[in-house]
């Protein structure tokens, strides 16, 4: 399990080569910003990378939300937007699995 590191731009600019991702990885709660995180993962893979993401927030029902399972194709990328209120509320985590993980890379950024 891996503990994503958020990069923070800065007006400068800030190099983001990306890293590598783990089987299972976590984003706390305390990297992200005050209105939540990017997360971007990009596959160079040549399977495709089949994802889960937590969500510990509520439906506007007052349900429990479901996680999400986003698939990625190979050598493709996807910008997921991680909200506040995704974050479990006691582990003060959301969880991200993948399938693949050889060539397979995040960049995370608050905002």
């Amino acid at each position: 399990m891996g503990a994503l590191v958020p990069t923070i731009p800065t007006r400068a600019g800030t190099a983001d080569p990306g890293n590598g991702v783990a089987a299972t990885d976590t984003i706390a709660r305390a990297v992200s910003g005050p209105n939540g995180c990017l997360l971007e993962v990009i596959n160079g893979n040549a399977a495709t990378d089949n994802m889960t993401i937590s969500d510990a927030s509520l439906t506007t029902t007052g349900g429990a939300a479901a996680a999400i399972a986003p698939a990625i194709p190979t050598a493709q990328n996807r910008i997921f937007k991680i909200h506040n209120d995704q974050f479990d509320p006691v582990t003060q985590v959301v969880t991200i699995t993948h399938s693949v993980q050889p060539t397979v890379s995040y960049k995370l950024y608050p905002i």
